[in-house]
């Protein structure tokens, strides 16, 4: 017998079967061997968790859970005896400011707490099955079936490899019979489920194709595409402007209604509102206080659940203080809270940036225009804040990098302090960068991470001296300089990146979803310092976001987009007490509220 021969007499029966037997019979083969090892693998799977799920037992139950990183497990706990109880078909939400260790908890209830946890519970369990001492192999099994997880950051969580439909499909193909066709099938109605039109086209997109809502409703489509008893649910309507968030809990509470059990980490209180029967607040790793939605909202305790519902930005008038820092909330000299400073100079000279007709499309794939930004036109006042408002995909992100000269116009122009800004070269347009800065959503994506902040500030700012002097400005002072942004807190990096924006002294700031990654309480604080910053400075502000609450809180006008074309400006009060357009007051029914005390 030759070596070949021999090699293949040794191999498994199933290596040498696929090699004589036809494609048809060969995947059938493989079909029905998945299958029994899947047998094998559930079986085996029962034997070590001891139990089988029970039909009347709580989706969850956790009983002093405390969960630390190091080699001396039981010290330092960053999660420290939490208990929770979640029934089928009940929302609990948990909420706290960042670091509070909400998203930790998370991810200890699917196995996921990282590398060099530990983790310690008296009882662990999903639908009555206890889940304490699972292999990561035995996890890989449960997530997606047994539990589902939503993050935050779907740029992480999604493939940037992979078109979303294979990613979708995936989850289908691995924990169902469904054929190829049937699975196709199950795509697209999971994309039309979290809202996400054009299934067809979005299923081809990798996730970089896609806008940030736009990926979050993709990985939201891949949590529950086999309808897990229990979702959990970390920030999920985040990166969500409110028309879509508001079908996304329309989702969830059919769910619910379905008897899907939902755990929600959110910092939104009036999303928290609408879905919850409960909420558990946390701080410093514990829970620190727990009852029925209404009860806690309506009569709250504990200070931190006070300082969460005092910072809620919605319905508070315009220079209100929203965060209880102990920083004085004092105008520069001169000037009245939330009016203009008293430097302002002669009228024809008040516009200090003005869109005339800005145009921008972009050619798809089929070969046809889209245009991101239609004949948008708008002026900003020195000293006030402009809102701009629609929805995602609207062309509110298209429009800052216009406003920015990041991207050039199809047609119209951008003038900053009178003169013209589109339609110039780079180096004309130089002398007047320092005019304008930039806030950006992702902060930590617009810092190079190997950098320390006094780096990045030193960069910016040219010297040592005035980067101190901008962190004391953004309430950080000199203790960051030796850090790098990672080692912040989002609160944190936010405000470096408002310090970075400040180093030349600009008199616009172009403030693109600047808080929609915040917690309420952070969001509160870096709302203030924009406030405390414009009185003193005198800025004039051009505020992007897809939240109503916060827009209407900050902005003195408004301008409404709808699918690049502006439908509506005017100043807040009016436009919210009366919004004129269909579209606007569709974007204001969406908006989830606090209810009435």
């Amino acid at each position: 017998m030759g070596r070949d021969a021999l090699g293949r007499a040794h191999l498994p029966e199933h290596r040498r079967l696929d090699e004589f037997l036809p494609r048809t019979l060969r995947r059938a083969h493989r079909d029905l061997r998945d299958r029994s090892r899947a047998r094998d693998r559930a079986t085996a799977e029962a034997r070590v968790t001891g139990a089988r799920a029970d039909a009347g037992a709580p989706a969850l139950l956790v009983r002093g859970l405390s969960v630390g990183f190091g080699s001396k497990p039981g010290r330092d706990p960053l999660v420290d005896d939490v208990s929770l109880e979640v029934a089928p078909g009940e929302c609990l939400a948990i909420v706290g400011e960042s670091g509070s260790g909400k998203s930790l908890t998370a991810r200890s209830l699917l196995g996921l707490a990282g590398t060099g946890s530990w983790l310690h519970a008296d009882e662990l369990s999903v639908g009555g099955t206890s889940v304490l001492g699972l292999s990561e192999n035995a996890w890989r099994r449960r997530r997606g079936r047994d539990v589902g997880l939503v993050l935050q950051d779907a740029l992480v969580s999604l493939d940037p490899l992979r078109p979303i439909g294979r990613e979708i499909g995936d989850t289908l193909r691995l924990h169902t019979n469904l054929s190829a066709a049937a699975r196709a099938r199950r795509v697209l109605e999971l994309l039309a489920e979290v809202g996400l039109p054009d299934g067809e086209l979005r299923a081809g997109q990798r996730s970089g194709e896609l806008s940030g809502g736009q990926r979050q409703r993709a990985l939201i489509a891949s949590a529950i595409a086999l309808r897990p008893p229990l979702l959990i649910a970390d920030e999920p309507t985040t990166a969500l402007d409110v028309t879509v968030q508001a079908r996304i809990l329309d989702l969830f509470e059919a769910l619910l209604h379905a008897g899907t059990a939902l755990v929600l980490i959110s910092h939104d209180l009036a999303v928290v509102s609408r879905i919850a029967d409960r909420v558990a607040v946390m701080s410093g790793g514990r829970i620190v206080e727990t009852g029925t939605t209404r009860a806690l909202l309506d009569d709250p305790r504990h200070d931190e659940t006070r300082r969460m519902i005092a910072a809620v930005p919605a319905g508070q008038p315009r220079g209100a203080r929203l965060s209880a820092q102990d920083r004085p909330n004092r105008p520069a000299p001169g000037v009245v809270p939330g009016a203009v400073p008293a430097a302002v100079p002669a009228v024809a000279d008040r516009v200090v940036l003005e869109a005339s007709g800005l145009v921008k499309s972009f050619r798809m794939p089929d070969r046809s225009r889209l245009f991101a930004v239609n004949d948008v036109s708008f002026t900003l006042d020195r000293g006030t804040t402009l809102g701009i408002v629609g929805e995602s995909g609207s062309g509110k992100t298209t429009l800052a990098r216009l406003l920015l000269a990041l991207e050039s116009p199809d047609a119209g122009e951008v003038r900053v302090l009178g003169e013209t800004w589109t339609g110039i070269t780079e180096r004309a347009r130089r002398p007047m960068r320092p005019a304008l800065g930039a806030v950006y959503q992702d902060a930590l994506a617009s810092f190079d991470p190997r950098l320390t902040v006094g780096a990045v500030l030193r960069d910016a700012a040219g010297s040592a001296d005035r980067s101190v002097e901008l962190l004391d400005r953004v309430g950080l002072g000199a203790a960051v300089l030796g850090r790098r942004p990672l080692e912040l807190s989002g609160g944190q990096r936010q405000r470096v990146g408002i310090a970075r924006a400040l180093a030349k002294r600009p008199q616009v700031l172009i403030c693109d979803e600047p808080v929609s990654a915040l917690d309420m309480t952070v969001q509160a604080q870096v709302l203030d310092l924009l406030d405390e910053l414009q009185r003193d400075l005198g800025l004039s502000l051009v505020f992007i976001s897809h939240d109503l609450g916060v827009v209407q809180h900050v902005s003195d006008r408004i301008v409404v987009i709808e699918n690049g074309s502006v439908v509506e400006t005017g100043p807040t009060e009016q436009v919210f007490a009366a919004p004129a357009h269909p579209y606007t007051r569709r974007l204001l029914d969406a908006v989830p509220r606090l209810p009435a005390p």
